[in-house]
């Protein structure tokens, strides 16, 4: 079942890696329980087929990076972009990307988040695996307030603006 407008983001493991060592993450991959991430937080998440793919870099990925402060205007603690990829491709995507502290790039490597969710896209038959259909949500303190899930090829409503524009 798809997650709806109403629901508790479900429990999950996300990984990030750090960068930078610090008090309680160490350099490298991270291991973060979604449910303590998103406890007393608004989180903007946008989820995506895959790093270093055209329309995520050209276009999905940079518009939150761009609107990072708007965001942070309307009152939403942090962005995520969540793919099903390990957390050292997405650590040099973000790299890439140059969202490195403005846009946490969580990976959920086997699909487990992302299936329960019930937000996966099976493209093994063109040899990529279980991967994320493209959204955007909003998610306050667990719940989800605002999610906006992508026609598959479509990139109209998952984009940085019309999340922007949801949050009044």
């Amino acid at each position: 079942m798809t997650i709806k407008i109403g629901d508790r983001v479900p429990e999950g493991t996300l990984q990030e890696f750090i960068e930078v060592a610090s008090e309680g993450c160490s350099l490298g991959p991270n291991a973060f329980k979604v449910s303590d991430l998103t406890k007393g937080k608004k989180i903007a998440i946008f989820g995506l087929p895959g790093a270093f793919t055209p329309t995520c870099s050209a276009q999905h990925v940079p518009g939150y990076v761009a609107l990072a402060d708007k965001f942070k205007a309307k009152g939403v603690d942090e962005i995520w972009c969540v793919s099903v990829n390990d957390a050292f491709v997405m650590g040099a995507w973000g790299r890439d990307q140059k969202a490195t502290g403005v846009v946490r790039m969580m990976a959920d490597g086997s699909a487990m988040f992302t299936k329960a969710l019930g937000l996966e896209f099976d493209l093994t038959a063109k040899g990529m695996g279980v991967r994320s259909q493209r959204y955007s949500m909003l998610v306050d303190d667990g719940v989800v307030k605002q999610l906006n899930v992508e026609q598959p090829g479509k990139f109209e409503v998952s984009n940085a603006e019309t999340l922007l524009a949801q949050l009044g």
